[in-house]
């Protein structure tokens, strides 16, 4: 019997299939930039994630598309900043809001290349979920999902809300990251040995309403509060059905996937709102938490792993974005580009140690931020923040509606902060004074470019 592995091996004997790598996206909700192993938590224990970090690259400046859920996901699907989507907040249930049917995500194009093609847990881009009213995961291009509209309800222990292929599951018995971990696992199975995969698994780990089980909580027993222990173990429970993932991928035959694990924004605030009291999570050091942009805000760990092509124990400090997932699957897949104008870029380049080509300067934009930044832009070692004029109206922070993009309109960013990254990773020193050339270039391409989502 000829292997997956002896076919890469003997260059004469690849066939159309062999050409396309299995892919999968692992995306985890809430995880702070500081809260693996491998990007230096003191005490939460990844060994899986830490493995895998050590068998390809870890990526030291790997942003999310947004700094909340829904945009973020949205853009990481799509290769586009998720505010020219008309995707500007988290979507609550029941929510107008929506990923249009009209946008490309990058399952439906691999879906067209000839790849099976599945989504596992956190959907989180449409309101109606499960409804025909709003395109469904299966509308842009998963052919199995087994998903929830947001949150693991009503928390990850015995989760009711998971939706199977248009049909509700009903009550499971176990954890959230233990089911999604078991979906994904079935669902390669099914997949013929000869078809490609690509698999989108979203854990709502660590995502308040955590709830972890006794044998992880119990590994932090001296951590006090006891929410806090609840939360470590919750990023160690993650990682523990991570490893089951991967192994499932290795005994399949498919262990020479292209891997990338990632998180949808920063960490949450503690006691931001009722019920956030688990929320231990950290950015490092950076400044800000989830809702925010400046760094802790976006700032994510990021890994790729893919044997032969990506150099195993590479760290990497090229910046990288979930808007490059859809434009670097489509070209390792061989797959047609979409019709749409691309926010993001191939990160293929880094694989050669070389940095990503772009068009357009990495760029994000967040109404409702907790912070007075509304936008940003970083362009290799430079980033420049934009804020709305001192007693501009304000918006409520992550609770967006109709009203608010009308006073976005409105307003223009007037004041600016410009940061060194490379050494002033807390964002506490405004250089624009002494950089006066290097502000006026970035201020200016970013107002630019938020004139021109908004106006999407």
């Amino acid at each position: 019997m000829i292997t997956r592995r002896a076919l890469l091996a003997a260059p004469a004997l690849l066939t159309a299939k062999s050409k396309q790598p299995d892919i999968v996206v692992v995306l985890c909700d809430d995880l702070g930039y500081g809260d693996l192993g491998c990007f230096g938590h003191p005490n939460i224990l990844t060994p899986n994630l830490d493995k895998f970090a050590t068998q390809g690259i870890r990526f030291t400046d790997c942003y999310a598309a947004a700094p909340v859920c829904s945009p973020s996901r949205c853009g990481l699907l799509t290769g586009r900043t998720p505010t020219r989507l008309g995707v500007y907040d988290w979507i609550p249930e029941g929510s107008a809001y929506h990923l249009q049917r009209s946008e490309q995500t990058f399952a439906k194009l691999l879906q067209s290349s000839g790849y099976a093609t599945a989504h596992i847990g956190k959907w989180h881009c449409s309101g109606l979920f499960n409804s025909p009213a709003q395109p469904q995961p299966n509308d842009h291009g998963f052919d199995h999902w087994v998903s929830t509209q947001n949150n693991s309800l009503p928390t990850h222990r015995n989760p009711i809300n998971f939706v199977r292929n248009g049909q509700a599951v009903g009550p499971l018995n176990g954890y959230s990251s233990q089911v999604v971990a078991d979906e994904s696992i079935a669902w390669l199975k099914s997949v013929p040995a000869s078809k490609p995969v690509c698999l989108f698994a979203c854990f709502h780990s660590p995502h308040e309403t955590v709830a972890t089980s006794d044998a992880f909580t119990a590994q932090y027993g001296s951590a006090t509060p006891r929410e806090r222990a609840e939360y470590f173990g919750n990023v160690a429970e993650m990682d523990h059905h991570f490893g089951r993932l991967m192994a499932a991928l290795e005994a399949q035959g498919r262990g020479d996937a292209l891997v990338y694990f990632t998180s949808d924004n920063g960490p949450e605030t503690l006691l931001r709102y009722p019920g956030s009291n688990r929320s231990y999570g950290t950015p490092g050091p950076f400044r800000g938490m989830k809702l925010s942009l400046y760094e802790g805000g976006y700032r994510v760990p990021g890994i790729l792993r893919w044997p032969g092509h990506a150099k195993a124990g590479v760290t990497s400090s090229e910046p990288i974005c979930g808007v490059d997932v859809l434009p670097t699957l489509i070209e390792v897949a061989h797959a047609a580009k979409p019709v749409n104008p691309l926010d993001g870029a191939s990160i293929l380049p880094v694989l050669k140690g070389k940095p990503v080509k772009r068009d357009v300067p990495l760029h994000w934009h967040y109404i409702n931020s907790m912070y007075d930044p509304k936008a940003s832009l970083r362009d290799g070692p430079w980033k420049v923040v934009g804020m709305w004029p001192v007693g501009a109206p304000s918006v409520p922070v992550a609770s967006f509606r109709p009203p608010h993009l009308e006073i976005a309109r409105q307003q223009s960013l007037t004041r600016f902060a410009l940061y060194h990254l490379p050494t002033d990773l807390g964002e506490k020193i405004d250089l624009s004074a002494q950089n006066p050339k290097q502000l006026l270039k970035l201020k200016t391409r970013l107002i630019s470019l938020h004139k021109e989502v908004l106006s999407a």
